[in-house]
């Protein structure tokens, strides 16, 4: 059974994974090699978490019992000794992964259940120095970001782990409050992330085309589909509305929605040009520096809201 968690990487997506399970009981231990982020990564916690008080999503007395779970740590060893589950969040650099599995490998007991949060790299070249006993124990566990506030897991399932290991994660990742999907097949983004970039690549391409201004795209997806896809997927959608509908409308709009192969001339320009997002202060929208926090704690408190709404439909 799964006791004792250890997130290597507190950057991100591991600080907010770790707060996860920590808010749920289990004894996390962080490993972060880098001594700046390892000072600042429990006030980072403690800061999301004050957040959730602030917003009435959560007691005040569990901000200090989920930090009391958290145990920091600046070397490997000690934060992965005994372990029972392991998820790695640092860098998305196949190298890395590889080497790092392969440390865990000699620091960790056989049974300790491996698992990376990739969204891009293959289950098969992240563990394919390790043994087949240890391959048959390491899995994708992908969460969303902010990690503590999407339900998202997604978890591989393909036919290399027994039942009942992969069982005892997804059980554990129910138990911490999230949807977790099985995941059949090896194929890059997973699930969730084909769906967005798919998404994502005709918002790009009509922002590109001058077909509507950014904010009025935006407005189109947020009470559009996206209100809609809040609370039912694509499938059931099409279900309501009617296949034959959906199939009629697909065969007359397919031939001209955008079919590129990479990434539009428009978010490469931006790029070029620093325009990073909220991070360097612009990207499609203006972010000058006395509303940045502003505008962090506006887009966590719509997930925060949409996280609390979601449960009443379980």
């Amino acid at each position: 059974m799964i006791h004792t968690i250890a997130v290597i990487g507190a950057g991100t997506m591991g600080h907010g994974i770790a707060t996860v399970f920590a808010l749920h009981g289990y004894p996390v231990r962080l490993y972060e090699s880098f001594e700046q982020v390892r000072a600042t990564v429990l006030d980072t916690i403690r800061g999301e978490l004050d957040f959730m008080v602030q917003e009435g999503a959560l007691p005040p007395c569990r901000v200090e019992q989920a930090l009391e779970h958290i145990t920091v740590y600046s070397r490997l060893e000690p934060a992965v000794e005994r372990a029972d589950f392991v998820i790695e969040a640092i860098p998305e650099r196949l190298e890395l992964k590889r080497e790092l599995f392969a440390q865990l490998d000699r620091l960790c007991p056989a049974e300790t259940i491996f698992a990376s949060n990739t969204s891009s790299l293959r289950l098969d070249d992240m563990t394919a120095g390790l043994p087949d006993a240890r391959k048959a124990r390491t899995m994708v566990c992908h969460w969303y970001n902010p990690a503590h506030l999407i339900p998202i897991a997604e978890l591989s399932c393909f036919g290399n782990m027994d039942e009942a290991v992969f069982q005892e994660v997804y059980d554990l990742h129910r138990k911490v409050g999230k949807q977790p999907i099985r995941v059949l097949k090896d194929i890059p983004g997973l699930i969730a992330n084909r769906i967005l970039h798919a998404m994502a690549r005709e918002v790009f391409h009509l922002m590109e085309t001058g077909a509507a201004s950014a904010q009025d795209i935006d407005r189109a997806l947020k009470y559009g589909p996206g209100f809609r896809s809040a609370t039912a997927g694509i499938l059931e959608t099409a279900d309501m509305g009617g296949l034959d509908v959906w199939c009629a409308c697909e065969d007359n709009l397919f031939a001209s929605l955008d079919r590129s192969t990479a990434a539009c001339g428009d978010l490469r320009r931006r790029v070029e040009q620093g325009r990073l997002g909220l991070k360097t202060g612009a990207g499609f929208f203006d972010y000058p520096p006395e509303v940045r926090d502003a505008a962090r704690q506006a887009f966590n408190r719509r997930l925060l809201t949409q996280l609390q709404a979601s449960e009443t439909f379980e």
